[in-house]
């Protein structure tokens, strides 16, 4: 049925097939094989063409990729820092859409600072606004859609939550004002295009103005022409004072709007860092976005796991992090993380984060539900028969009933 030809052609090809297979090894399974590990000649590693080794610096998991990294998946890296600045007399804004960011579908986010008195003038979105606290102090304002008004002071690791079409206002405490970051649940959110108070009073009719408000018409004769946006106002006073004013015999919300992640009691804490969550089952007016607070010492590692309801947006506070995102294909990328940097995992996808630094870890992951999720890899590993596991990936049994067992977050350095 087949030629001589036919035979040592097959006879060829098997046996490139068993040296190829013969050649994957231990943290190198592709072929061709991949990674500097698999460079033989000197060439195969330089670069020089032209370069900037500044910014090269910043991300050897790019220039020298782990052996295991495989396929093309969506750029997942972001940052603030390369975000352009809006400044204005009281503050700036700058901001990454789904425009800037082309995986970041479920949010989008803006970092924003305002001085002492800067005001971030009163306005409502289009979708909710979620935000943490990154220094500073701020005074928030807010009114629900039953008409109950509210006030408070946030603090650096403190979160507000605005539900789409709340009307509320931001302004920086003394002594030094503050600096936040600001998620929406909606990738194509912008912080520059809201629904400014002193836009609706512009362009509306002087005499609807007198009507609805039961003043005569002279009495908006000086109102800006031009939206605020951020400008610079007078510190605010006491607390009590602004509680006192706004009260007016309307009743309180009956849930704050504020919610101190920062300082509340872990989900999770052992030697390899901390989680904290907020969603809507302890911050119970964030309804459509939860939260996750990750702390870790240097060396140690946010466990593989991945989330089933959500994408995470992730934010990096401090620290240097490497994260590795798994998809079907197969599909691994790393990239590495510095503070004022974005990261995206879409929802189920495998990843893991480790700190690379030499200083503690901090990042801020956030999802457009209503709770927070996580499958732990080890957690489900060790909850299907042993066996079964020992059979898929070759490793002693008594080995695997080593594997932590109760999904523990983080591990420290081994």
């Amino acid at each position: 049925m087949f030629s001589r030809r036919d035979l040592l052609a097959m006879s060829a090809g098997a046996a490139m097939v068993g040296s190829s297979a013969g050649a994957a090894s231990f943290g190198n399974p592709d072929e061709p094989p991949q990674g500097a590990v698999n460079a033989r000649s000197p060439g195969s590693l330089t670069d020089p063409g032209p370069q900037d080794p500044a910014l090269a610096k910043q991300f050897p998991s790019a220039q020298t990729p782990p052996a295991t990294d495989v396929g093309g998946l969506p750029m997942d890296w972001a940052s603030f820092n390369t975000a352009p600045r809006r400044i204005q007399n009281g503050g700036w804004a700058r901001q990454v859409t789904v425009d800037d960011f082309a995986i970041s579908k479920e949010i989008s986010g803006v970092n924003m600072r305002l001085s002492a008195g800067g005001i971030r003038e009163l306005h409502w979105h289009q979708a909710a606004e979620w935000a943490i606290m990154t220094y500073g102090n701020c005074r928030i304002t807010v009114l629900d859609a039953q008409g109950h008004p509210y006030v408070a002071d946030v603090k650096t690791g403190d979160l507000w939550y605005f539900p789409a079409g709340a009307p509320h206002s931001l302004q920086g405490l003394g002594p030094d004002g503050c600096e936040f970051v600001i998620c929406f649940d909606d990738g194509h959110a912008n912080e520059f295009n809201t629904l400014l108070v002193t836009d609706w009073f512009a362009h509306t009719p002087p005499e609807v103005l007198a009507k609805n408000f039961g003043v005569p018409v002279e009495a908006f004769a000086n109102i800006p022409l031009h939206n605020l946006w951020i400008f610079q106002g007078t510190v605010p006073g006491d607390l009590a004072a602004d509680r006192a004013a706004i009260a007016r015999q309307a009743e309180a919300p009956p849930y704050p709007f504020v919610y101190a992640l920062g300082s509340s009691a872990p989900l999770k804490e052992n030697s390899g860092g901390s989680i904290r969550v907020a969603d809507s089952s302890n911050f119970k007016v964030a309804t459509t976005v939860a939260s996750a607070l990750v702390t870790m010492p240097p060396g140690a590692i946010r466990e593989m796991h991945w989330h089933p309801n959500a994408d995470e947006w992730q934010y990096y506070i401090k620290g240097k992090a490497r994260m590795t995102v798994f998809d079907t294909g197969p599909n691994a990328r790393t990239t590495d993380f510095s503070a004022g940097d974005i990261g995206y995992v879409p929802r189920n996808l495998g990843h893991y984060v480790e700190n690379v630094g030499d200083t503690e870890l901090q990042f801020v992951g956030v999802f457009r539900a209503p709770r927070y999720e996580e499958v732990s890899l080890s957690n489900w590993l060790t909850h299907t028969p042993t066996k079964l596991v020992a059979q898929h990936l070759n490793i002693d049994e008594k080995l695997i009933a080593q594997w932590p067992d109760k999904s523990p977050g983080t591990m420290p350095r081994s």
